[in-house]
């Protein structure tokens, strides 16, 4: 074999060895195993935000938060709202010799951060509009205005309770309604015996889409500085 030949047996052989890595790592997060060598994840945990805006239950802001924190696929978090009905009464279950295996003797894994938060409304009238009128008897109004609702959320250390970081967002909430009175004189008062009927409709749209935006907001913002 001349040195030409043989330089090539050994690319080859380079190149393969280096698709067998390849293969290997694909496989393994094709099956949700990481490679050994990648950093581990923080350990994070969220207790209860607050909420003083009367369409947001904190619970569900909560959860909303959790999710996202889970999707972005950045930490590992601890469930801690729901222990009562879930692991620690797996663990009684177990400790009760209800259930097989040995759940009973592990100890809960602790966080690095725990993230708390605030749902707030500011600027509740921040932009208002309105068209008012009347024709043939009727009349008919429109209103709409602009509010804002914000998040704040603090990365607090487990260890020492210390504020590392704080994110805040905002985002608009959009509230429209209209109204329209005098309608029997638009129908006549015959076919509607005499009512003189009025409608109202209102509206406070994208408080549910807001809150979502300003926490997938916030998560990426957290994720970029906290993400190993």
């Amino acid at each position: 074999m001349n040195r030409k030949t043989s330089n090539a047996a050994v690319t080859l052989s380079l190149a393969l060895a280096a698709c067998m890595v390849l293969i290997s790592t694909v496989s393994a997060w094709a099956w949700g195993t990481p490679p050994e060598d990648l950093p581990p994840k923080k350990t994070v945990t969220i207790y209860q935000f607050d909420s003083t805006v009367p369409e947001i239950s904190p619970a569900s802001a909560t959860d909303m938060f959790t999710t996202a924190l889970i999707k972005s696929n950045a930490f590992d978090v601890l469930e801690r709202q729901r222990l009562d009905e879930s692991v620690y009464q797996e663990k009684q279950l177990n400790q009760g010799g209800m259930t097989t295996g040995d759940v009973a003797q592990y100890q809960l894994t602790g966080a690095d951060f725990i993230f708390t938060g605030a749902i707030t409304e500011a600027n509740a009238q921040a932009d208002k509009t309105g068209v008012a009128g009347a024709y043939q008897g009727v009349g008919v109004e429109t209103s709409g205005e602009h509010a804002e609702i914000g998040l704040d959320v603090r990365v607090l250390d487990a260890k020492t309770g210390k504020v590392l970081d704080a994110v805040n967002v905002r985002k608009k909430i959009s509230q429209g309604g209209f109204s329209a009175s005098g309608l029997g004189k638009l129908f006549g008062k015959k076919k509607l015996k005499g009512a003189n009927l009025g409608v109202a409709h209102d509206k406070k749209e994208g408080v549910d889409k807001a809150l979502r935006d300003c926490i997938n907001e916030a998560v990426e913002k957290i994720v970029s500085r906290y993400e190993e």
